[in-house]
């Protein structure tokens, strides 16, 4: 039995050498042993390469705003583990982490020795946690629901939800997901559910007829952006994103997001979709005042976040080549006039030559740098892989960070970017109080 947060937490961190292993088995059969908590849930499922967190996070607004209690579940975190599990934006507390633990902890042990499938990885745990608290401890009216990787294997596909959502599909994860586009695409449709309705944002076109071919095997009916409901850019200023969005019944002239980039309407839109799916067929009301002030009242920690001002320091976790292209487009877009300092950190298993020369694009100077985690690129490798004019490496990023605080002028800007586990490292460091003190 756990009796602490402490001894809860590493159990659950000890099985990330467990490392990945896909399906859903041993989530079914942990299910089955203590009746199937997941069925009690009502969820929204939400997968696609890049804009999951955000369009989770837009629902969730949307739906508090109806004074809905909304539970959601994310991957990974930014400010702290608990907020994996969140009810109206408040993590799970430690309580009732410890008492899911302790519902858990003896069918991870049972699944290993009273079959041949082996011990669940973190993620499963964390899934089933999620299970547990969802529904049994503390029930919510709706729950949105965070792929991990891929959909088809992923422990989160065990539930069957009123609706799902793609938000798009991109090279990312390929080791798992396969090397091309159309087996990617396979991986992310794994999600769609027979009669389920699935919105989508996709707009490749060898994904999306993979996609329209699962929801027409799987006869659910498809939404796709561009045909069943559009969104229109009406500009954007310093308050955010400004645009138009219509579907077969919502029709709003004038909506605005603080989530800054043109990626984010697609976001926005994919939650707008969701709103009216479930409008429409589980009569779950939204009043537009509540829409317009859920995506009003949307932020979301490490993505084109603003953690100070003078000087200017962005943060944004774009980790895969789709991410950091939008990421890019941003901050022109935004910031056309500044000269933007980068420090940069990636994960080797990701496409970090790619990235570091599409990042370079926004850089007056780059500075390449790494950080304590098993799969972080080296320094030395990011700097080997950028043609930058000006590039640097400086190992330490602490080191490298102050340095670069220091020399970002006051019309200048300072990006922090790459990993997402980096910028949750860089956010902890840039925002403890201790640290702004002695700045």
């Amino acid at each position: 039995m756990f009796t602490t947060i402490e001894e809860t937490l590493q159990w659950i961190h000890g099985l990330i050498p467990h490392g990945i292993k896909p399906g859903t088995k041993r989530m079914e059969w942990m299910l089955a042993r203590i009746g199937r908590p997941e069925r009690k849930i009502r969820a929204v499922h939400v997968g696609g390469t890049n804009g999951k967190g955000s369009t989770v996070c837009y629902l969730w607004h949307i739906y508090q705003e109806a004074g809905l209690k909304v539970g959601t579940f994310i991957s990974p975190y930014i400010t702290s583990f608990n907020e994996r599990i969140m009810v109206n934006g408040r993590p799970i507390s430690d309580q009732d982490l410890i008492e899911a633990a302790n519902i858990v902890y003896p069918l991870t042990q049972a699944v290993n020795a009273e079959t041949d499938l082996g011990e669940p990885t973190e993620f499963e745990v964390v899934t089933m946690l999620s299970f547990v608290y969802f529904g049994k401890l503390n029930k919510c009216d709706l729950v949105i629901y965070e792929v991990g990787l891929g959909g088809r294997l992923d422990s989160t596909n065990v539930i069957h939800p009123l609706v799902s959502v793609i938000t798009n599909v991109a090279m990312d994860h390929m080791k798992q997901l396969g090397n091309t586009i159309t087996g990617i695409a396979r991986e992310k449709a794994g999600i769609i559910k027979n009669g389920v309705g699935i919105v989508t944002t996709a707009e490749d076109p060898d994904a999306l007829a993979v996609i329209r071919q699962t929801a027409e095997a799987k006869k659910a009916n498809l939404y796709v952006l561009g045909e069943a409901f559009r969104v229109k850019s009406l500009g954007h200023d310093e308050t955010g994103e400004h645009f138009s969005f219509d579907a077969f019944y919502l029709h709003e002239p004038d909506l605005a997001i603080r989530m800054k980039g043109e990626h984010q309407l697609k976001n926005a839109a994919a939650a707008l979709m969701v709103v009216e799916y479930l409008q429409t067929f589980y009569n779950i009301l939204v009043q537009k005042d509540e829409i317009r002030s859920g995506l009003q009242k949307t932020i979301w920690p490490g993505r084109f976040e603003r953690v100070s001002e003078k000087p200017l320091i962005i943060i944004d976790g774009a980790h895969n080549v789709q991410g950091t292209e939008a990421l890019v487009k941003t901050v022109m877009r935004y910031y056309p006039d500044r000269q933007v300092h980068v420090l940069y950190a990636a994960l080797k298993d990701k496409q970090y030559r790619q990235m570091v020369q599409i990042i370079g694009r926004a850089a007056a100077d780059l500075t390449l740098t790494t950080f304590a985690y098993p799969r972080a690129a080296g320094s030395e490798l990011l700097y080997a892989a950028s043609g930058h004019d000006r590039k640097r490496e400086i190992a330490d990023w602490k080191e490298a960070l102050n340095r670069l605080i220091r020399e970002t002028g006051e019309n200048d800007m300072l990006l922090i970017c790459g990993s997402l586990y980096f910028v949750s490292e860089v956010r902890h460091y840039l925002l403890d109080p201790v640290y702004s003190r002695m700045r």
